[in-house]
């Protein structure tokens, strides 16, 4: 049986790709920030569903997830690093404590987590982590700097860690989803701070926002092309998934930044 752990399980595409990976016969730990909001997974009660506490941001909870995977089964197969949450906001509007927590949980939290389950992962025949980005990794869309900062740094620190680790058999794999229906985009616009004066094309920035993330699409895909990289022998290193994800990353690779700009600008004047 192969083991996974991922993180954020407690909702959107981590509860979807718990159920589906243990439907799929493999043994998923499925780590949340708080168990109080791990009721889903909890009812459950599937035997090859672990249910931890563990805070990304959270070193000693990192090191007692690690504890118990090391004395349980000794190896790790899948780590999937899905814990994040979007910031929204405009940059004077933001704290520099915004900033930081932001990087705190989507990249930094990557980084402690996947350092600490290495070794473990090392210890698999062909071991794989598999990364939760968004398209916000590769096209900066205003008003969710941080989010896309983040996200950026995540795209960067994950192609480089592919390049360290090719030669150990291990793969490293980015998933850039569009926009889904979770709870993430909510309450990023939740966070927005209130703003004293705000511009028409900030007013309609938002009003887009909600727009979208209201006919998101069923998370469940996502969950899909997760297991599908879980069940690849050579995983592609990037997977953009959803309307129109494709399309915004070819568009940004072959037209002049200027068009970009136009665009947008004029989606947010009308």
């Amino acid at each position: 049986m192969k083991i996974v752990l991922i993180t954020g399980a407690g909702s959107g595409f981590g509860l979807e790709t718990t159920r589906w990976l243990a439907n799929k016969g493999y043994y998923v730990i499925a780590t949340v920030r708080s168990l109080e909001r791990a009721g889903d997974l909890l009812n459950r009660k599937e035997e090859n569903i672990e249910v931890l506490e563990m805070d990304v941001t959270d070193e000693a909870q990192v090191a007692k997830v690690r504890s118990n995977l090391e004395k349980t089964f000794g190896k790790l197969d899948v780590l999937i690093n899905n814990a994040g949450y979007s910031q929204g906001g405009f940059l004077e509007y933001l704290s520099l404590d915004d900033w930081k927590k932001q990087f705190e949980t989507n990249f930094f939290g990557v980084v402690q987590v996947t350092k600490t389950f290495l070794p473990f992962i090392r210890k698999s025949d062909k071991g794989k982590i598999i990364n939760i980005s968004s398209i916000s990794g590769f096209f900066g869309f205003p008003g969710l700097a941080p989010y896309v900062s983040s996200k950026f740094a995540l795209e960067g620190f994950s192609e480089s860690l592919r390049l360290e680790l090719k030669h150990e058999q291990i793969s490293v794999s980015v998933v850039q989803p569009a926009s889904f229906r979770t709870n993430i985009w909510k309450k990023g616009m939740e966070s927005v701070p209130p703003m004293e004066h705000p511009l028409n094309y900030q007013k309609n920035l938002f009003k887009e926002s909600t727009k979208s993330m209201e006919k998101g699409q069923d998370p469940s895909e996502v969950a899909r092309i997760i297991g599908k990289i879980c069940e690849s022998s050579r995983p592609r290193f990037r997977y953009r998934v959803g309307k129109g994800a494709r399309t915004l990353a070819f568009f940004k690779s072959v037209l002049p930044w200027y068009m970009v700009e136009w665009v947008v600008h004029k989606k947010l004047e009308e």
